[in-house]
């Protein structure tokens, strides 16, 4: 049964779902709530941490019987890196659990029938949608069962990524550059071809002024020409060395057996080109700096179509200004 206040507790679990880098975990929100009084809220912050529920009920200052607990995603029902949260929840003494959506992990799944068979009221469903989307590509993962595939690029003003010789070093400001670290993190893994290992010899890592888990890092080489030595191949994270042939969705849904769900494909322009090629890009992000560069490279090369039809079904989402750039974000429509 529904209550008069259930739609705003969820909502404020819902915003500070939002507040966690949670890869390859869901981004999940609890909010504890007896006599309209708020006794604990938390929100899973990274993989490997507290989930929400445990993070609520630690939070909460007093005794937690009786109260509901709004939690944006159904409580796991299994032991991972950290224990089952309705076992929390029923230690907590919680009386109701009102969940938005259901959990698609099947090994993760049960939560509110255990919950139910333990006496506890559970409603499922409340702003589903909303929940859903805070949650993407967590949920888009378990859906299509591999992960949600973002494409970036950091380009000239016409459409260059390097200049003709090579350089591409910055071609956007440092607000642009934190927030594909960001973008990276959320993720939860990035990809990049030989020709950009061999070119930039990247870390592929995360640097920002937050605790995160470090992206898993996985390199292209279908000639198996990297030596090993180059950065990206360093103990700072898991890294993914792909040789011999390349088969994109066979690779993908690897990725996601493995435990990915999101990846981030950075470059270089032919390796991008190829996930184009694919239709395995699912968002497209471009940062956009106030250079022109020429005849340099462009961020996607040799994609060929041979129909205007074939060009449409990208949906734009949103734009934002970093410093003197600008970040263009797109959805894939199917």
């Amino acid at each position: 049964m529904m209550l008069p206040d259930d739609v705003r507790w969820m909502r404020r679990a819902i915003a500070i779902s939002k507040r966690g880098i949670t890869a390859p975990n869901p981004h999940v929100g609890c909010v504890i709530v007896r006599d309209g009084v708020v006794l604990g809220e938390g929100f899973h912050a990274l993989a490997g941490g507290p989930h929400a529920e445990v993070a609520a009920i630690r939070n909460a200052k007093v005794d937690l019987n009786g109260a509901t607990a709004y939690v944006t995603l159904e409580p796991c029902n299994h032991t991972g890196r950290t224990g089952p949260c309705t076992q929390a929840l029923l230690a907590s003494g919680v009386a109701r659990v009102v969940v938005a959506v259901a959990d698609p992990n099947p090994r993760a799944a049960g939560g509110a029938e255990t919950l139910r068979e333990a006496g506890v009221e559970v409603v499922v469903g409340l702003l589903a949608e909303d929940a859903a989307a805070a949650n993407e590509q967590f949920l888009f993962a378990h859906r299509h069962r591999r992960p949600m595939i973002t494409a970036k690029a950091a380009i000239s003003l016409d459409g260059r990524i390097a200049l003709p010789n090579g350089q591409s070093q910055w071609i956007t400001g440092e607000a642009a550059r934190r927030d594909g670290h960001h973008l990276r993190a959320e993720c939860g893994a990035v990809l990049v071809g030989r020709g950009t290992v061999v070119a930039d010899d990247p870390m592929l890592t995360v640097r920002l002024n937050r605790r995160v888990n470090q992206p898993v890092r996985i390199v292209l080489d279908p000639s198996h020409k990297l030596t090993g030595s180059e950065q990206v191949f360093n103990g700072e994270a898991e890294t993914i060395h792909v040789t011999g042939e390349i088969d994109i969705p066979k690779l993908a849904t690897t990725w996601f057996q493995k435990g990915l769900t999101g990846v981030l494909v950075e470059g270089g322009a032919t390796t991008v080109r190829h996930f184009l090629a694919e239709d395995l890009v699912d968002r497209l992000v471009l940062y956009i700096a106030p250079k022109i560069l020429g005849s340099g490279k462009g961020w996607v090369e040799e994609l060929i179509r041979t129909d205007l039809s074939e060009t449409t079904g990208w949906r734009f989402e949103d734009m934002k200004r970093l410093g003197e750039d600008l970040r263009l974000s797109y959805r894939r429509e199917r």
